[in-house]
């Protein structure tokens, strides 16, 4: 079978080069599938295509591998893209561009949406790509990791690499709240649970000394502001307040 058809907007082709273990091109396949990118090819695999191993590692992501194209060599695998990058841990002594891979998936992106086919080269476990399988990329990619430990596993890259196309085609919300089913407190109540526990605090002696009174109420006052509370905290906190106040008068 043969890879999905590109479209005018597809994501790039990854292509592993010579890779050694089945283990390494299932893993490098959920890798791909988990951010949205489903163009595997693959070139020479040391041992052979299909490799069960591969299949086993992938799990929910086979249909990327059922789909793999299958090169002897980089000159194929990359001959119809008009932009190859190359992934690589080391200096090559080659004049070209070194590009994060946050840099390399936004230029993978602009080129995908004006209808280019674009790949990245990843390469084998080893040793990583040869001087002439980084030749033929027009770009180079570097990962900016610990110097004294600079080799990353072939699906530890994939996944990377994803990641980064995944936000330069998808926002991505760099945080949110699980309601689970609450809603935010209305300024009304939280004005009503700060009354609650001044008269309550008031009633106890808690403003003492008299003269930093004001400034512990506006203190307290404060502390309300900056709580996310939600319409259920504030019930809850009543609650305690109400419970406190009854226990004491057991006392």
């Amino acid at each position: 079978m043969t890879e999905p058809a590109p479209s005018p907007a597809s994501p790039p082709a990854f292509v592993l080069v010579r890779p050694q273990m089945g283990e390494n091109i299932g893993a490098s396949a959920r890798a791909m599938w988990n951010f949205g990118l489903d163009r595997m090819r693959l070139v020479a695999p040391r041992d052979g295509w299909p490799n069960p191993a591969a299949v086993a590692m992938a799990s929910g992501a086979g249909r990327l591998l059922d789909h793999a194209g299958l090169f002897d060599d980089v000159a194929a695998a990359v001959g119809d893209c008009s932009y190859v990058m190359a992934t690589t841990a080391r200096a090559r002594g080659l004049t070209k561009p070194v590009l994060s891979p946050e840099k390399a998936m936004r230029e993978a992106a602009r080129r995908a949406a004006r209808g280019e086919r674009v790949a990245m080269l990843f390469g084998p476990e080893r040793a990583g790509l040869e001087n002439d399988d980084v030749a033929r990329a027009n770009a180079l990619v570097s990962v900016p990791v610990n110097p004294e430990f600079p080799s990353l596993n072939l699906a530890q890259c994939v996944l990377l690499c994803a990641y980064e196309w995944r936000r330069a085609t998808h926002e991505v919300v760099p945080e949110r709240v699980d309601m689970a089913g609450a809603d935010w407190a209305e300024a009304a109540e939280i004005e009503r649970l700060a009354e609650h526990y001044e008269e309550r605090l008031e009633a106890a002696g808690f403003f003492f000394p008299e003269h930093k009174a004001a400034r512990m109420r506006l203190s307290l006052r404060n502390m309300w502001s900056r709580m996310p509370l939600t319409g259920a905290d504030v019930r809850m906190l009543h609650g305690i307040m109400r419970q406190m106040v009854r226990w004491a008068g057991r006392g």
